[in-house]
């Protein structure tokens, strides 16, 4: 906790450091909202758990520039897989406000809380489900990795207690949702990259720009399928902790 104490001071400033005292005191996080960022441009607070992960993806995506890379022309689709509290939703929604956002969560508290700071954002539709192989149903499984860190395993995962949520694959999201081209899928996913990018992909011609954070470390084998099914994009880059995959006629221009 008191390791995490000079992060909460950096995003949410005196504020945030009391609000994780209390938070750790008492067991509950506490909702501290964010009402102003660099370059403005938000629509309502951002609210953030602490203590959580929520406030490192904050200082990733908003203070480190995770996602920011320039662009030939304002893309007109974007999916975020493994949206979490909306973070990188929001950060899109401002730079690309005439842009449809898809943002896919499946863990319950965070889809709340990414309900919550999306709401007055008329182009993020939040979708509560998991990016899969398959549709279908899946476990949620913690393995101690905080908020941002929940994966996702097939029912026969041996604790039987674990929550549900419902697997679509990108195709069934597509038709759901009557898109048939994806300028940018960004994919953050916990792993569950091996099964997305390891099984039939009918979608991959319709997608033009790949941000993805490989999970070999909780499932070897993520680098590999994630290669192999991008091995005709033009452009790969990394930034980050993201690999970027970009065709030639991308909207996303790579970075210098």
């Amino acid at each position: 906790m008191l390791n995490a104490l000079p992060l909460y001071f950096r995003v949410l400033g005196a504020k945030g450091v009391a609000a994780g005292m209390i938070g750790k005191l008492s067991g509950q996080p506490r909702i501290v909202a964010i009402r102003a960022i660099r370059g403005d441009g938000l629509l309502s607070p951002i609210f953030l758990r602490v203590p959580s992960t929520d406030a490192a993806a904050y200082e990733q995506i908003f203070l480190q520039g995770e996602y920011d890379f320039e662009v030939a022309r304002p893309p007109a689709v974007i999916v975020d897989a493994g949206a979490n509290i909306g973070l990188a939703s929001i950060y899109f929604a401002i730079r690309y406000p005439s842009a449809l956002i898809l943002a896919i969560e499946c863990e319950k508290s965070n889809f709340e809380i990414l309900k919550l700071n999306v709401k007055q954002y008329g182009n993020v539709i939040p979708i509560q489900a998991a990016l899969w192989k398959s549709d279908g149903e899946l476990r949620i499984v913690d393995p101690g990795l905080g908020k941002w860190g929940f994966m996702t395993a097939e029912k026969s995962v041996d604790d039987e207690s674990a929550p549900k949520t419902r697997a679509l694959t990108l195709k069934s999201i597509m038709r759901d949702h009557e898109i048939s081209h994806i300028d940018i899928l960004k994919v953050d996913i916990e792993g569950a990259e091996l099964e997305v990018f390891g099984e039939s992909l009918g979608w991959i011609d319709s997608i033009d720009t790949i941000i993805a954070e490989l999970h070999d470390r909780l499932k070897p084998g993520c680098e590999r399928v994630f290669a192999n099914a991008t091995a005709d994009f033009a452009e790969r880059w990394s930034q980050g902790e993201n690999i970027f995959v970009s065709r030639r006629d991308s909207c996303v221009v790579r970075s210098v």
